[in-house]
């Protein structure tokens, strides 16, 4: 697979006062289909960096291109029932988090930016993500808002599929096969400093996992109302009071399937463009954040890509923009 030319750098005309890492992350070998290896490709094809500089948030940022982690081939099929592609991705999730800690910089510095945008790419890299920033700092106490239609939160022995984007979540947390979970220098958070959200379509075994574990859970439906939203809000505060920094992984399957984005698993009863950005501003507002990341995204015939660019530059900005005072 050929790379994204590395260490691009747009620049906006006014003074920048900050600088964001993108990092593209092009793997679909967590599944059984290929297509989110093409994600980061995508998006950059889609004008995504332009219409992130065209967002006010990003008014005075500029984007450093690294791009992508080397992953050829991007998909390879596995009838594996428990863990597909297993060695595979347990070598390629350390390549993953190595290039975005050359993007970062030097192992602990304490220079809060430049904050990471991260491409994918399917869900195992924000695993992969979690780690480089636990690698940055090791004495930071990192907290994780994990949207997602999916939960994410299967191992080996409760998965249906085998699929392993339907593990990053328990693996960051610690959880599952010993060999994935290394790989992404789990547990890289507590679990009582983990929150899915949006979460609406799971598995039954996870169900019970998610439900007898300290991460919190705000569901889609729950997010459409004034009472959901405060409660996230409050769940912010508290986190963001006893962790030092906040990664944001953002399946983009986490929104409705009515909204025509070129996304690998739509799901019905998602949430709405809307309701994520005041999550994500809510978010923001109450920890720093350290890095968003989504994921998911795909050319699918019938699917709009430049659509799906502008929502991610709009996600985007309410995760790590400069928000006006009354905003």
């Amino acid at each position: 697979m050929t790379e994204a030319p590395e260490a691009q750098t747009a620049t906006p005309s006014t003074g920048a006062t900050r600088t964001i890492a993108i990092v593209g992350s092009p793997t679909a070998l967590g599944g059984h289909f290929p297509g989110m290896e093409r994600g980061p490709e995508s998006l950059r094809g889609a004008r995504l960096v332009e219409r992130l500089q065209a967002r006010a948030g990003f008014a005075r940022t500029t984007f450093v291109d690294h791009g992508d982690a080397p992953n050829d081939p991007g998909w390879v099929e596995d009838p594996d029932p428990m863990t597909k592609n297993r060695d595979r991705i347990i070598e390629y999730l350390p390549r993953l988090s190595g290039r975005i800690q050359t993007a970062l910089g030097p192992k602990g510095s304490a220079d809060a930016d430049p904050p990471l945008l991260l491409l994918g790419g399917d869900c195992t890299s924000h695993a992969a993500a979690m780690a480089a920033l636990k690698w940055r700092r090791p004495d930071l106490r990192l907290a994780i808002a994990w949207f997602d239609a999916h939960g994410d939160f299967n191992t080996p022995t409760s998965t249906p599929s085998g699929n392993v984007w339907g593990m990053p979540f328990a693996m960051l947390c610690g959880r599952g096969d010993a060999g994935l979970v290394a790989a992404c220098g789990g547990p890289t958070v507590l679990e009582e400093d983990a929150a899915l959200i949006g979460g609406q379509v799971l598995d039954e075994m996870e169900s019970r996992m998610l439900a007898s574990s300290s991460v919190a859970q705000f569901g889609a439906g729950m997010m459409g109302g004034v009472a959901g939203l405060a409660a996230l809000e409050a769940w912010a505060r508290v986190v963001g009071d006893r962790c030092d920094a906040l990664y944001i992984a953002f399946d983009l399957d986490a929104i409705d399937a009515t909204e025509p984005l070129s996304v690998a698993m739509p799901e019905r009863g998602g949430l709405s463009v809307w309701t994520a950005v005041i999550a994500l501003r809510l978010l923001a507002a109450s920890c720093r954040v350290a890095g968003f990341g989504a994921t998911a995204a795909m050319p699918r015939t019938g699917y709009d890509l430049m659509r799906t660019a502008d929502v991610v530059a709009e996600l985007a900005e309410a995760a790590l923009g400069m928000q006006a005072p009354d905003g």
